[in-house]
């Protein structure tokens, strides 16, 4: 069982650590490797909401709208109370609206 408890531990603490990378990368305005390591991170934790919501703005900031969207809304899935992760997708929900409506593309990308 400590094994078990420590395999956990370990895939929480890699996860942990791509979201900080990530943060990192993301001030620095590197927003594919911010991509690349919010997408590790949920890899390893796909419950965590946060994670999503970084994706999210990381995917906003490369221009993929319609991956973005479908991370926001996985994000308030996960954690709907989350005061920050509802501000960016009011924030984001807002501009894609406008976003459509001007280019006439979809989530899906039609």
């Amino acid at each position: 069982m400590a094994t078990a408890g420590c395999a956990h531990y370990s895939k929480t603490e890699k996860a942990a650590s791509q979201l900080a990378f990530g943060t990192e990368v993301a001030r620095k305005g590197l927003w594919r490797e911010a991509s690349f390591r919010f997408e590790q991170a949920v890899a390893k934790e796909p419950q965590n909401a946060r994670a999503h919501n970084n994706l999210a703005v990381a995917l906003e900031a490369s221009g993929e709208y319609a991956r973005a969207l479908a991370e926001y809304k996985r994000a308030l899935e996960l954690d709907a109370k989350d005061q920050y992760i509802r501000r960016n997708y009011a924030r984001f929900a807002e501009f894609y609206t406008s976003y459509t409506r001007t280019t006439g593309k979809t989530a899906s990308g039609s």
